[in-house]
């Protein structure tokens, strides 16, 4: 059994920066990819960035000049490092685990909102 859950999320300012955390544990060993994804207020769900058993992260286009995944493996944390916020970015930040059995283990969420 896997679990997740993210933080780290709050009200920051246009061109402010923010880092959220997630947080896996149980099987760890069973996770091949964490994912971030974001859903805005009345939009669908949107990926964000990956990271995978090769190390390194990939990014949605419009996000990797200002967004960054790095992992603490000591911790178990995955962090999702945004800079220059837009009011734009202000959605519900989650976390997804993927195992090798097939299953995903999301996260509750974390809000992040940019305002002035």
């Amino acid at each position: 059994q896997v679990q997740v859950v993210e933080s780290g999320g709050g009200l920051v300012q246009p061109g402010g920066s923010l880092r959220l955390s997630c947080e896996v544990s149980g099987n760890i060993s069973s996770i091949y990819a964490i994912t971030w994804y974001r859903q805005a207020p009345g939009k669908e769900r949107e990926l964000v960035g990956v990271l995978g058993d090769g190390g390194r992260p990939v990014y949605a286009h419009a996000l990797r000049d200002r967004f960054t995944i790095s992992i603490h493996n000591a911790s178990n944390l995955i962090y999702l490092q945004m800079n220059s916020l837009k009011l734009a970015d202000t959605a519900v930040y989650y976390c997804k685990a993927s195992e090798y059995n097939n299953k995903e283990t999301w996260g509750q969420g974390t809000q992040v909102t940019v305002s002035s």
